[in-house]
């Protein structure tokens, strides 16, 4: 974790087949890929940027960053 953050950023890698791949609405949720949770954003974009690029030739195939601690902590400052 960085030096400059006291607290944990969790972050969730997930990605699937979308309805629409201009919006976030996974076709079937039992498919969704959860790639992993992430204690920082950079560890989570890295993972991210592989996923996103070996499915890149597949329109339907698409891969998001969750803030998980802004979910969990939304007055904690971060990415």
């Amino acid at each position: 974790m960085s030096e400059e953050h006291d607290h944990q950023l969790l972050h969730l890698v997930m990605g699937g087949r979308v309805t629409d791949p201009r919006g976030a609405e996974f076709q079937d949720l039992k498919d969704i890929h959860v790639v992993g949770f992430f204690a920082d954003f950079e560890s989570a974009e890295e993972a991210w940027r592989g996923w996103a690029q070996r499915t890149v030739d597949d329109a339907e195939m698409k891969y998001v960053i969750v803030h998980l601690h802004k979910l969990l902590e939304p007055d904690l400052p971060g990415k």
